[in-house]
């Protein structure tokens, strides 16, 4: 059922699955494992955000952890603005709590925007994504959005990369580009 959101007191909560984003950036850009220089500088997905939407950011790191913690990885997270989810037990705990917090979302006047390219989000997403007044987003490497996420109407696509400049360089990728943004400097 299509509900509507009030605008009012809006937030924007950005959902990210850390470990999707870095096994992508690692298998399929970069056919290795990532450097940490290499990786995306997550303040800079936070003030895009903020920037480009207008509300307060409430960035959620999700993060799948076994006995210990990661202690420099969650004071890194915490100290750029981002409040880190670790979790633990059987199954994708990451996605299950990515899907339970959206849930929890669709009742709250709050734009979500996923960090993700994961199809397992398709239900939660699309049900956001159709309420009126809510705006939704993903981010990520465009070329591996599922098809799925990528059918949901009314979603926007916002690359990690080319859109928010999350890395100190340009990564090996190869993109569909528009005849308008070609540049044949950057082939010869």
């Amino acid at each position: 059922m299509t509900g509507r959101v009030d605008a009012a007191a809006r937030t924007t909560y950005l959902l990210v699955d850390g470990e999707n984003i870095d096994a992508t950036l690692g298998v399929s850009v970069l056919g290795r494992r990532p450097q940490p220089e290499e990786r995306p500088r997550w303040g800079k997905l936070l003030d895009h955000a903020a920037e480009n939407w207008g509300n307060p950011v409430s960035g959620l790191f999700f993060l799948a952890v076994g006995d210990s913690l990661p202690v420099g990885f969650v004071q890194a997270l915490t100290a750029i603005g981002y409040r880190p989810v670790p979790l633990r037990g059987e199954g994708k705990v990451v996605d299950i709590a990515i899907q339970r917090t959206a849930e929890a979302l669709q009742d709250r006047p709050a734009d979500v925007i996923l960090v993700s390219h994961d199809a397992d989000f398709v239900p939660q997403m699309s049900a956001l994504a159709g309420t009126e007044g809510r705006r939704t987003a993903l981010v990520g490497f465009q070329e591996f959005f599922s098809g799925e996420l990528r059918g949901i109407p009314g979603i926007e696509m916002i690359d990690l990369e080319y859109d928010v400049s999350a890395f100190n360089g340009p990564l090996p990728r190869i993109r569909i580009i528009d005849i308008d943004e070609f540049d044949p400097l950057e082939f010869i």
